[in-house]
């Protein structure tokens, strides 16, 4: 299994520790891995995102343009962001919750719905709205743990390996929710 996935966001959405959980259980199923994320405009709500690349022998974290094969967009707008490293036909996990950037909330651009909604001509995009679905499992905090179940039906990695790196990466109180979380995306329609 050779897989390039870009994970992208906005502060405070907990993509460092996203990509963390991605990458150990490649890691730990036995693949070569190299990992990056960029998060130093974090602080501010700013754009965050990272790469994991996954394979038998990978020599950088760096996603080259047209190769990524799964986008996993904490938000939509920075989802749309990255489109130039996927491949036609890739696979993009939506969270349609949206965080609107400084210069939306200021009037001074639009937010792109009619570009984001045409995604799904050149992709196989399937949208979620992973907080609702984590609030079903009981935490709204869990929803990066649906976006990871989603992509996991995605990867041969097995999933009791999921579970305990899971189990090892959150807090010990919301164990059994992030549980939840990630077969309730693992098994979203």
């Amino acid at each position: 299994m050779n897989k390039n996935i870009m994970l992208a966001g906005v502060g405070g959405q907990g993509l460092v520790l996203a990509t963390k959980i991605i990458s150990e259980a490649a890691f730990r199923a036995g693949f070569d891995v190299k990992t990056n994320d960029v998060i130093g405009l974090s602080q501010r709500g700013g754009r965050v995102w990272g790469s994991v690349r996954i394979g038998e022998k990978i020599y950088s974290p760096n996603i080259p343009p047209k190769e990524g094969d799964i986008l996993i967009g904490l938000e939509p707008l920075e989802a749309y962001r990255w489109i130039h490293l996927m491949k036609d036909g890739g696979h993009i996990i939506l969270n349609t919750r949206e965080v609107y950037p400084t210069p939306v909330l200021l009037e001074q651009e639009e937010y792109p719905y009619e570009e984001i909604e045409r995604l799904k001509d050149r992709y196989n995009l399937v949208e979620v709205d992973a907080v609702e679905e984590a609030r079903k499992a009981g935490n709204i905090k869990a929803a990066n743990t649906v976006l990871i179940g989603m992509l996991a039906k995605l990867l041969t990695i097995p999933n009791n390996i999921w579970e305990e790196i899971i189990r090892e990466n959150v807090p010990a109180k919301a164990i059994d929710v992030n549980v939840e979380a990630f077969y309730r995306g693992y098994n979203f329609a």
